[in-house]
Protein backbone atom coordinates (compact mmCIF):
# COMPACT_ATOMS: atom_id res chain seq x y z
CA UNK A 1 0.00 0.00 0.00
CA UNK A 2 1.27 3.46 -0.93
CA UNK A 3 1.80 5.26 2.37
CA UNK A 4 4.14 8.09 1.46
CA UNK A 5 3.40 11.45 3.12
CA UNK A 6 2.33 13.20 -0.08
CA UNK A 7 1.63 16.53 1.64
CA UNK A 8 5.15 16.80 3.01
CA UNK A 9 6.54 15.64 -0.33
CA UNK A 10 4.61 18.31 -2.25
CA UNK A 11 5.62 21.01 0.22
CA UNK A 12 9.27 20.07 -0.21
CA UNK A 13 9.05 19.93 -4.01
CA UNK A 14 7.48 23.37 -4.28
CA UNK A 15 9.86 24.83 -1.71
CA UNK A 16 12.71 23.78 -4.00
CA UNK A 17 11.09 25.49 -7.00
CA UNK A 18 10.51 28.53 -4.78
CA UNK A 19 14.29 28.87 -4.38
CA UNK A 20 14.42 29.93 -8.01
CA UNK A 21 11.45 32.26 -7.56
CA UNK A 22 13.11 33.95 -4.59
CA UNK A 23 16.34 34.36 -6.54
CA UNK A 24 14.42 36.10 -9.34
CA UNK A 25 12.52 38.38 -6.96
CA UNK A 26 14.93 41.29 -7.31
CA UNK A 27 15.25 43.83 -10.16
CA UNK A 28 19.01 43.91 -9.75
CA UNK A 29 19.37 40.12 -9.85
CA UNK A 30 17.24 39.97 -12.99
CA UNK A 31 19.55 42.51 -14.59
CA UNK A 32 22.60 40.52 -13.51
CA UNK A 33 21.15 37.36 -15.05
CA UNK A 34 20.37 39.29 -18.23
CA UNK A 35 23.99 40.43 -18.43
CA UNK A 36 25.31 36.93 -17.77
CA UNK A 37 23.09 35.59 -20.55
CA UNK A 38 25.39 37.57 -22.88
CA UNK A 39 28.50 35.83 -21.57
CA UNK A 40 30.74 35.39 -18.49
CA UNK A 41 31.58 38.49 -16.47
CA UNK A 42 33.59 39.51 -13.43
CA UNK A 43 31.97 41.02 -10.36
CA UNK A 44 33.61 44.32 -11.27
CA UNK A 45 32.12 44.30 -14.78
CA UNK A 46 28.68 43.47 -13.41
CA UNK A 47 28.99 46.31 -10.89
CA UNK A 48 29.93 48.74 -13.66
CA UNK A 49 27.11 47.63 -15.96
CA UNK A 50 24.44 47.73 -13.23
CA UNK A 51 25.79 50.95 -11.66
CA UNK A 52 25.97 49.24 -8.28
CA UNK A 53 28.78 48.72 -5.81
CA UNK A 54 30.94 45.60 -5.97
CA UNK A 55 29.74 44.71 -2.47
CA UNK A 56 26.09 44.98 -3.48
CA UNK A 57 26.57 42.89 -6.62
CA UNK A 58 28.50 40.29 -4.62
CA UNK A 59 25.54 39.94 -2.25
CA UNK A 60 23.16 39.40 -5.16
CA UNK A 61 25.51 36.83 -6.68
CA UNK A 62 25.54 34.92 -3.40
CA UNK A 63 21.75 34.60 -3.60
CA UNK A 64 22.01 33.36 -7.19
CA UNK A 65 24.74 30.93 -6.18
CA UNK A 66 22.60 29.52 -3.38
CA UNK A 67 19.81 28.95 -5.91
CA UNK A 68 22.43 27.36 -8.23
CA UNK A 69 21.52 29.71 -11.05
CA UNK A 70 25.11 30.86 -11.54
CA UNK A 71 28.58 29.46 -11.05
CA UNK A 72 32.03 30.98 -11.05
CA UNK A 73 35.67 30.18 -11.57
CA UNK A 74 38.76 31.99 -10.43
CA UNK A 75 40.91 33.58 -13.10
CA UNK A 76 43.90 35.05 -11.35
CA UNK A 77 42.59 37.47 -8.75
CA UNK A 78 39.15 37.72 -10.39
CA UNK A 79 36.02 35.63 -9.96
CA UNK A 80 34.30 35.18 -13.33
CA UNK A 81 30.59 34.35 -13.15
CA UNK A 82 28.39 32.69 -15.73
CA UNK A 83 24.96 31.09 -15.92
CA UNK A 84 24.92 27.54 -14.61
CA UNK A 85 22.45 26.40 -17.28
CA UNK A 86 21.47 27.50 -20.76
CA UNK A 87 17.86 26.95 -19.69
CA UNK A 88 18.15 30.14 -17.63
CA UNK A 89 18.32 32.16 -20.84
CA UNK A 90 15.10 30.53 -22.04
CA UNK A 91 13.52 31.28 -18.66
CA UNK A 92 14.49 34.96 -18.95
CA UNK A 93 12.93 35.17 -22.41
CA UNK A 94 9.71 33.56 -21.16
CA UNK A 95 9.77 35.86 -18.13
CA UNK A 96 9.95 38.89 -20.42
CA UNK A 97 7.22 37.52 -22.70
CA UNK A 98 4.93 36.98 -19.71
CA UNK A 99 5.64 40.44 -18.35
CA UNK A 100 4.84 42.06 -21.68
CA UNK A 101 1.62 40.04 -21.94
CA UNK A 102 0.15 40.77 -18.52
CA UNK A 103 1.81 44.00 -17.32
CA UNK A 104 0.80 47.03 -19.37
CA UNK A 105 3.36 49.09 -17.47
CA UNK A 106 6.19 47.29 -19.26
CA UNK A 107 4.91 48.22 -22.70
CA UNK A 108 4.34 51.80 -21.58
CA UNK A 109 7.94 52.00 -20.38
CA UNK A 110 9.20 50.63 -23.69
CA UNK A 111 7.21 53.22 -25.61
CA UNK A 112 8.41 55.98 -23.31
CA UNK A 113 12.05 55.33 -24.21
CA UNK A 114 11.62 56.51 -27.80
CA UNK A 115 8.45 58.63 -27.59
CA UNK A 116 10.29 61.88 -28.40
CA UNK A 117 12.15 60.47 -31.40
CA UNK A 118 11.18 59.94 -35.01
CA UNK A 119 12.94 56.59 -35.28
CA UNK A 120 11.34 54.05 -37.61
CA UNK A 121 9.75 51.01 -36.03
CA UNK A 122 12.50 48.57 -35.00
CA UNK A 123 13.11 45.41 -37.01
CA UNK A 124 12.13 41.98 -35.73
CA UNK A 125 14.62 39.12 -36.05
CA UNK A 126 12.49 37.66 -38.86
CA UNK A 127 12.64 40.94 -40.78
CA UNK A 128 16.37 41.14 -40.12
CA UNK A 129 16.96 37.73 -41.68
CA UNK A 130 15.17 38.86 -44.85
CA UNK A 131 17.15 42.10 -44.99
CA UNK A 132 20.45 40.28 -44.46
CA UNK A 133 19.69 37.99 -47.38
CA UNK A 134 18.93 40.98 -49.59
CA UNK A 135 22.30 42.53 -48.73
CA UNK A 136 20.92 46.06 -48.46
CA UNK A 137 21.93 46.67 -44.82
CA UNK A 138 25.01 46.79 -42.62
CA UNK A 139 24.49 45.09 -39.27
CA UNK A 140 26.47 46.32 -36.26
CA UNK A 141 26.70 44.80 -32.80
CA UNK A 142 27.12 47.65 -30.31
CA UNK A 143 27.64 45.50 -27.21
CA UNK A 144 31.08 45.23 -25.58
CA UNK A 145 33.52 43.28 -27.76
CA UNK A 146 33.80 40.39 -25.29
CA UNK A 147 30.06 39.74 -25.62
CA UNK A 148 30.33 39.79 -29.41
CA UNK A 149 33.16 37.24 -29.16
CA UNK A 150 30.95 34.89 -27.13
CA UNK A 151 28.06 35.02 -29.59
CA UNK A 152 26.76 37.30 -32.31
CA UNK A 153 24.30 37.36 -35.18
CA UNK A 154 25.93 36.07 -38.39
CA UNK A 155 27.18 38.91 -40.57
CA UNK A 156 27.34 41.46 -37.76
CA UNK A 157 30.31 43.81 -37.31
CA UNK A 158 31.47 44.57 -33.78
CA UNK A 159 31.47 48.30 -33.00
CA UNK A 160 30.90 48.83 -29.26
CA UNK A 161 28.72 51.82 -28.48
CA UNK A 162 31.67 53.48 -26.73
CA UNK A 163 33.64 53.39 -30.02
CA UNK A 164 30.87 54.09 -32.51
CA UNK A 165 31.40 57.83 -32.92
CA UNK A 166 35.09 57.39 -33.72
CA UNK A 167 34.35 54.63 -36.26
CA UNK A 168 31.52 56.25 -38.20
CA UNK A 169 33.77 56.71 -41.21
CA UNK A 170 34.06 52.92 -41.56
CA UNK A 171 30.32 52.58 -42.19
CA UNK A 172 28.82 52.87 -45.70
CA UNK A 173 26.39 55.68 -46.42
CA UNK A 174 24.64 53.83 -49.23
CA UNK A 175 23.16 51.18 -46.91
CA UNK A 176 20.85 51.32 -43.94
CA UNK A 177 22.68 50.65 -40.68
CA UNK A 178 20.95 48.21 -38.33
CA UNK A 179 22.25 48.17 -34.77
CA UNK A 180 21.49 45.67 -32.04
CA UNK A 181 22.54 45.10 -28.45
CA UNK A 182 21.40 42.75 -25.69
CA UNK A 183 17.69 42.74 -26.41
CA UNK A 184 14.56 44.88 -26.07
CA UNK A 185 15.58 46.33 -22.69
CA UNK A 186 19.10 47.34 -23.66
CA UNK A 187 19.50 51.01 -24.63
CA UNK A 188 22.77 50.75 -26.59
CA UNK A 189 21.01 50.16 -29.93
CA UNK A 190 18.72 53.14 -29.31
CA UNK A 191 21.73 55.32 -28.52
CA UNK A 192 23.46 54.05 -31.67
CA UNK A 193 20.43 54.83 -33.83
CA UNK A 194 20.24 58.32 -32.36
CA UNK A 195 23.93 58.98 -33.07
CA UNK A 196 23.80 57.57 -36.59
CA UNK A 197 20.72 59.53 -37.63
CA UNK A 198 22.18 62.73 -36.18
CA UNK A 199 25.22 62.21 -38.45
CA UNK A 200 23.11 61.73 -41.55
CA UNK A 201 23.04 57.94 -41.74
CA UNK A 202 19.89 55.99 -42.44
CA UNK A 203 19.62 53.88 -39.31
CA UNK A 204 17.27 51.53 -37.52
CA UNK A 205 17.58 49.26 -34.52
CA UNK A 206 16.78 45.61 -34.03
CA UNK A 207 14.03 45.07 -31.47
CA UNK A 208 15.63 41.93 -30.07
CA UNK A 209 19.16 40.59 -29.69
CA UNK A 210 21.36 37.51 -29.97
CA UNK A 211 19.31 35.47 -27.49
CA UNK A 212 16.14 35.91 -29.51
CA UNK A 213 17.96 35.23 -32.78
CA UNK A 214 19.33 32.01 -31.34
CA UNK A 215 15.91 30.94 -30.11
CA UNK A 216 14.62 31.17 -33.67
CA UNK A 217 17.60 29.99 -35.65
CA UNK A 218 19.78 28.10 -33.14
CA UNK A 219 22.94 29.51 -34.69
CA UNK A 220 25.64 31.06 -32.56
CA UNK A 221 28.69 32.45 -34.39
Amino acid sequence: MFEHDTRAWKDEIYSQFARIGKALASPKRLEILELLSQGPKTVETLAHETEASVANVSQHLQVLLQARMVRFEKQGTYAVYQLSSGTTTKLLLLFEDLGEEILTEINHLREELTKDTDFPEPLSVEELETRLKSGDITLIDVRPKEEYDVAHIPGAISIPITELETKLSTLPRNKEIVSYCRGPYCVYATQATDLLTSKGYKAIRLQEGVREWNELYSTYH
